[in-house]
């Protein structure tokens, strides 16, 4: 190969590495007042919104595949009116299945044992033709769930007054029927008043797929 063709060839790799590992932002969130799926507790003046990802307009832009991987992205929005801070530390945030299968949000170990296989750790080598060797494909995956974490995660756990905090949750849906948000639930137990300490209510929003959505693909194995 040429020199040309080698520095194109370099190029293009640092290219693909950016768009992998580099910083991501989601979407702004809105009041959780304006999604379909919400629950609004009057007296203690605090909204939680879901915002499910069965569509390829609602998908996070994540460096992985988790939807084709079995994992429905859920985004929650918590919009707090009130005049004391919230606090998300102690909360369980459970999919509640149709026939009452109840699902926790997955965690980067749990992303990590699904998305992890043989193929991902070996890569392939580019024949360039140069002394040093350059191994591509190889996918990182502990690292990509770290950052798509970091990216699309909550940035915080405490949400202060009159202002509103979201982050996208994962859901292992892969043994669940289809279509799997049909008369689901997303319930949220254990959310606090941060100087209190007074546990609010439970939120327990009901959910449904979009009409645009298509069945939920099934896990790889």
């Amino acid at each position: 190969m040429t020199r040309r063709s080698i520095l194109i060839a370099l190029l293009l790799i640092c290219a693909v590495a950016a768009h992998a590992f580099g910083p991501r932002k989601p979407k702004p969130a809105l009041p959780a007042q304006q999604y379909p799926f919400h629950e609004t507790h009057a007296n203690e003046h605090v909204t939680i919104a879901a915002e499910p990802c069965d569509t390829s307009d609602t998908l996070p832009d994540t460096r992985l595949d988790y939807w084709n991987r079995g994992f429905m992205p859920i985004r929650v929005i918590v919009t707090n009116d009130s005049g004391e801070p919230v606090n998300l530390d102690d909360a369980r945030i459970h999919f509640i299945a149709a026939d009452n299968t109840v699902i926790p949000a997955a965690t980067d170990d749990d992303l990590q044992r699904r998305m992890f296989d043989i193929k991902d750790a070996t890569g392939h080598r580019l024949p360039l033709g140069i002394p040093i060797p350059i191994t591509v494909g190889k996918k990182n995956i502990d690292k990509k769930i770290l950052q798509d974490d970091e990216d699309f995660g909550f940035k915080t756990t405490t949400v202060a007054p009159h202002t509103t905090v979201a982050g996208y949750l994962f859901y292992d849906i892969s043994d669940v029927d289809d279509p799997a948000l049909k008369n689901a639930t997303l319930e949220l137990r254990k959310v606090r008043f941060a100087t209190s300490n007074k546990a609010l209510d439970s939120f327990e929003i009901p959910l449904q797929p979009n009409p645009k959505s298509t069945d939920k693909p099934k896990a790889k194995p």
